[in-house]
């Protein structure tokens, strides 16, 4: 699964921008780590063990910053919490 895409802010805004009610353009604005920990309910150190083993979806933002789109994340959570409630755990 490819999970890692170069961003660069002019993708992220037409990404944004192609959004129908500014509702939705919130929606999208790209979520920092700590953003996104909280989002899923884990650990910052968690979120970037993720990214390192390319586990979640995720945006690099000139090279460095990691973002994560909230969209992207919903999928994500659900199928984090239904491992979790299963008692499943994946190995690396």
């Amino acid at each position: 699964m490819d999970t890692i895409r170069e961003a660069t802010v002019p993708n992220l805004l037409t990404k944004m921008n192609s959004a129908s009610s500014g509702a939705a353009a919130i929606e999208e604005l790209p979520l920092t780590v700590r953003d996104a920990a909280r989002f899923l309910g884990v650990s910052q150190q968690t979120v970037y063990l993720w990214v390192e083993r390319k586990q979640i979806p995720h945006l690099r933002v000139m090279g460095r910053n990691i973002r994560f789109l909230k969209s992207e994340l919903e999928p994500f959570r659900a199928q984090f919490r239904q491992e979790v409630g299963n008692g499943k755990t994946q190995q690396a």
